[in-house]
């Protein structure tokens, strides 16, 4: 990948323009959120354009918040001491598209939620943590708008936990400039491709990879990648098509208008064009998918190829939709694990979300961002002297082997020119209702370029 050009406002637009457009359909981590779910059911966050610390709940008896697991060590927030933190707050912005449609602020209200039980359990050594949620609408003069009054005007030490359409577009080379190193759930591509950003997702063209790569297991003899029509989707492609060039499978790569009008002509032509015995790759949200998928069933075709989907078909919402005909027929990228995984830090998730933002729905959505509030929490802690921008940004760029349960892979950051530290995922299947794991972590293939330029990087820095 490339940087997108943001130095003039022209330029900046044209590449804005064809990114919402393609990720506003593909949905790229859109219903990954396991249904996702109304914003006026989330915290106070998702209501207000800057959102403090301070919690709009009586606080729960237990607020130590913390877990053992047997799987792992203990989980915790922050200090998980059980005393407020009081002081100067430590300001932490993010940057997240709500819009009709379009929103994503279920991952910031959760990153909010488990700020707000650090703060019930010491903060950062004493310090509380006030959160800054600034919701926008995919113009990209308001998306610049809003980072300046971060950095400039709230003057935020840290820019952790964003989930904006455009925001990694219109704004990297604004935190490069000023020293910030940002976290994310990625959706744009310099959300990869640039030395300031992080993700702890992969986004659609590495999680449509991932499905390529789960049906050329099943010994498919021929995939066709069918995904929405829209400007930019060349790139999404380019993944799935080098996957399985890597392994000898003819491709075909498709695109249709959405929202689909016609899913049983759909459904007929992927079926025929991939021939008995093949594989049909859907990257859409889940609504479309589940077009194609119900309209496959009720023609009979669901037995004559094998289906494989990006990440946001992993939702107990299509899973329930399809029923029980699906299970090991229907192969989803995940890129994060399910959420009643046995471990500490998803056992903490689920015991935050439910003492700190129980009208938030669970789902990789909210696990993206606890995990990502957690993170720059657990890095903070580590902080020798006073606490500054440029201490914060230090120890979250400084982080190294973060292991977790609920992604595959040790996270990390590190200096370099860009950043895919989300690269091995699950595989998931529909099962009575659920989405359940079919294959354990895998690797995502580096025939995909960009991710074997990740894992050089990361060989070469002896990280991920």
């Amino acid at each position: 990948m490339s940087e997108g050009k943001t130095s003039s406002p022209s330029a900046r637009t044209r590449s804005v323009v064809a990114i919402v457009a393609l990720l506003l359909v593909s949905g790229l981590v859109l219903a990954a959120c396991g249904g996702g779910g109304d914003s006026s059911t989330g915290t106070a966050a998702a209501t207000s354009a800057s959102t403090t610390a301070a919690s709009t709940q009586t606080p729960p008896a237990d607020t130590t918040a913390s877990t053992t697991a047997a799987t792992g060590g203990e989980s915790k927030c922050g200090l998980g001491n059980g005393q407020k933190a009081t002081g100067e707050p430590i300001k932490l912005g993010a940057i997240v598209t709500k819009q009709p449609g379009t929103d994503f602020t279920d991952g910031p209200n959760m990153s909010k939620a488990f700020y707000d039980c650090v703060n019930d359990n010491g903060g950062i050594n004493g310090r509380p943590i006030q959160y800054i949620i600034e919701p926008e609408q995919t113009d990209p003069g308001q998306v610049a708008s809003l980072a300046k009054k971060l950095v400039e005007s709230d003057k935020v030490l840290g820019i952790f936990g964003g989930f904006s359409l455009i925001d990694c577009a219109v704004n990297h080379k604004f935190y490069e400039a000023n020293g910030y190193y940002v976290t994310n759930a990625g959706i744009a591509p310099e959300c990869w491709s640039t030395p300031n950003s992080a993700a702890i997702n992969m986004g659609p063209r590495y999680s449509s990879d991932g499905a390529t790569q789960a049906l050329i297991k099943q010994g498919v003899k021929k995939l066709v990648f069918i995904q929405s029509n829209v400007p930019g989707t060349g790139y999404i492609e380019a993944g799935p098509k080098a996957v399985a060039k890597a392994a000898n499978v003819p491709i075909v790569s498709l695109k249709e208008n959405v929202p689909i009008q016609d899913a049983n002509s759909v459904a007929l032509k992927v079926v025929q064009q991939a021939g008995d015995g093949g594989g049909v790759v859907l990257n859409f949200t889940p609504p479309e998918a589940l077009k194609i998928l119900q309209a496959a069933q009720q023609q009979g075709l669901q037995d004559r190829v094998k289906w494989g989907c990006s990440t946001p078909c992993n939702t107990d919402f299509l899973a329930e939709a399809l029923g029980s005909d699906w299970e090991n027929k229907l192969f989803v990228n995940a890129e994060l694990n399910v959420t009643d995984a046995q471990g500490p830090d998803t056992a903490l998730y689920n015991k935050v979300r439910e003492q700190y933002g129980s009208k938030i729905p669970l789902g990789s959505f909210s696990q993206m961002g606890f995990l990502l509030a957690k993170i720059a929490t657990d890095q903070m802690l580590k902080i020798k002297g006073p606490i500054t921008q440029e201490s914060v940004n230090k120890a979250i760029l400084a982080t190294k082997d973060y292991k977790t349960d609920i992604i595959c892979k040790p996270w990390y950051y590190g200096k370099a020119p860009m950043h895919i530290p989300n690269n091995t995922d699950y595989t998931t299947t529909p099962k009575d209702g659920k989405m359940v794991i079919q294959e354990g972590c895998t690797e995502i293939s580096d025939a995909d370029p960009d991710i074997a330029r990740a894992r050089q990087i990361e060989k070469e820095q002896g990280i991920g």
